[in-house]
């Protein structure tokens, strides 16, 4: 499946999720429900995947962990909070950047609609993939 498409169906369960559960709840709620959701759709995914962190030549061993990586093609980061910040945007831009992947997900399940609480972000992303 192409990046696209599996990220418009990752924000469809998303949107499952929020439907079902609304705001409020602890990020590992929205974690537990999205891979549930994700496990019903038959989509390859990890939870709680350790990223690799270099620094100059050393492997940092920090427990640097990105809350999905989905069919080795898109991390998701999930959120609870009252709003997303700079800081979030950064966390996933390095997920992206320390596995070399293009697409992350920034999911933030604390709003009324879900699709204000979405934030897709790229790192050198090739729309053909």
């Amino acid at each position: 499946m192409k990046t696209n498409e599996l990220t418009k169906q990752i924000i469809g369960l998303a949107i499952k999720v929020h439907r079902e559960l609304g705001p409020g709840f602890l990020e590992t709620v929205y974690q537990a429900a999205l891979a549930y959701e994700l496990k019903m759709a038959g989509i390859s995914h990890e939870k709680e995947k350790v990223l690799p962190v270099r620094y100059e030549s050393v492997k940092l061993d920090v427990g640097f962990r990105c809350d999905f990586l989905v069919d080795e093609k898109v991390i998701i980061e999930c959120k609870a909070v009252k709003k997303l910040t700079e800081i979030d945007e950064a966390q996933l831009l390095n997920y992206l950047k320390v596995t070399n992947l293009e697409v992350g997900l920034l999911i933030n399940f604390n709003v009324m609609i879900l699709r204000d609480g979405i934030k897709r972000m790229v790192n050198n992303f090739d729309e053909d993939i």
